[in-house]
């Protein structure tokens, strides 16, 4: 059997750990420079306040219902989920992480007896060593054990945990299920297939195989097969690595001035080098787009873009920031406001494969460079050392005005307890 254990409103349980008196409390969290609404708990969803809602909308609102706002703290939420990683993987023989709040556990070890005693051990061992609250649904393969998930999710009185393990209880979760809520449907399959008629899982598995693959392609074969009870997908031990990565931020505020501009896209491209670094992948090409704010007159707006292949491989941050404010350059156009930039960086290859070209190679003082400015980091805080094309005031910072300390990853940010 394979089981997904999913934290609960994983942003919102986070900032609950260490503050207990937002229990039962409504709460959302907010992107990157506070811009829009990426996390809601159950309570904040009462209120209609949908995913990605402009955080500035929704203010009276916030205030209002006395809904309490973050700003994302990514180094709090990593840290928790590697905690309860560790734990999910000490309480099976495969664990496959599938996202920072979801993992795929094997449990074909485990007799069918006592898996709802494991599952109900993981959940009081996560929320008691972590403070994170888990769902558990199980199943004979990945896409029923999503399906699972959902029920458990759904109905307090299974305790968080539900197992698909005879073919009435497979067919059950199915008709409960929306067609458009399954794993791999988007909207246009979904918008197909209630015109003929097909409204939930089941009846999406009475399809003909044949008429799936035709029209959905071998995805979708794999997804009837693995609704029907057949292992389609195996575990991914390893996590594959990103074949692009790409850092886009709007700004606080639109932004006429060419040196605010070349600041923040330094501080894009330095960001991407250190994700490279991190995976052990080189950048081959780079991509560099600006744009106005879409909220302006027509006459007003400017969208352009650049990609340019690079002279050799290379994740070093001062190398790519280099190509990147050249190519801002070229971009950059007097006279507009611009509300948006991004770089992203393609044609990944890995760094120990890395070969030198006869006329240009990257600078082997950067290695050593990046390597100890990336371990300081680390141990201190994320841009404690940045390279001075990022700017030295503190207007190249993300806006996070309503950020939570962090409380496990930063020593300054840890409660104090005081005993008499």
């Amino acid at each position: 059997m394979i089981a997904i254990v999913d934290c609960n409103s994983f942003y919102a349980s986070c900032e609950r750990v260490f503050r207990p008196d937002l229990d039962g409390k409504p709460i959302v969290v907010l992107s990157n420079n506070d811009g829009c609404v990426i996390a809601r708990s159950a309570e904040a969803k009462k209120y209609q306040i949908p995913m990605a809602a402009p955080a500035f909308k929704f203010e009276h609102i916030f205030k209002h219902y006395g809904i309490n706002v973050f700003s994302s703290n990514y180094a709090l939420y990593g840290d928790l989920s590697n905690r309860v990683m560790n734990i999910l993987s000490d309480m099976s023989p495969e664990t496959e992480v599938y996202s920072i709040d979801e993992a795929f556990l094997n449990l074909d070890g485990i007799p069918d007896g006592d898996l709802r005693d494991h599952c109900l051990k993981m959940k009081k061992r996560v929320r008691q060593w972590v403070g994170i609250p888990i769902s558990t649904g199980v199943a004979p393969t990945k896409t029923l054990a999503k399906v699972a998930n959902k029920i458990a999710k759904k109905y307090p009185q299974l305790n968080g945990v539900h197992i698909i393990d005879s073919e009435d209880l497979r067919i059950k979760a199915l008709k409960f299920l929306p067609v458009g809520d399954l794993w791999g449907i988007g909207r246009r399959h979904k918008e197909r297939l209630i015109k003929l008629g097909v409204k939930n899982a089941y009846q999406f598995t009475l399809l003909p195989e044949e008429w799936v693959k035709k029209n959905m392609t071998v995805v979708g074969l794999r997804l009837l097969k693995e609704l029907k009870g057949q292992r389609m997908h195996d575990f991914e031990l390893v996590a594959p690595k990103k074949k692009a990565i790409a850092i886009t931020r709007s700004f606080p505020k639109t932004t006429f001035d060419i040196e605010t501009l070349q600041e923040n896209i330094s501080i894009y491209a330095s960001v991407c080098g250190e994700k490279l670094r991190k995976q052990g992948s080189d950048a081959n090409v780079m991509q560099v787009f600006l744009r106005t704010s879409r909220f302006k007159d027509p006459a007003e707006q400017r969208a352009v873009q650049l990609t340019v292949d690079l002279e050799y491989p290379t994740n070093s941050s001062m190398e790519l920031a280099s190509y990147a404010q050249r190519m801002m350059d070229r971009l950059y156009k007097d006279g507009y406001g611009y509300g948006k930039a991004g770089v992203i960086t393609m044609g990944l290859t890995p760094t120990a494969n890395r070969q030198a070209t006869m006329f240009s190679e990257s600078n082997p003082k950067h290695v050593v460079a990046m390597e100890a400015m990336d371990r300081y980091n680390r141990k201190d805080a994320a841009g404690a050392i940045r390279l001075a094309s990022n700017g030295t005031g503190k207007r190249w910072r993300m806006r996070q005005e309503k950020l939570s300390p962090r409380y496990t990853t930063r020593i300054d940010d840890c409660i104090t307890v005081k005993a008499s």
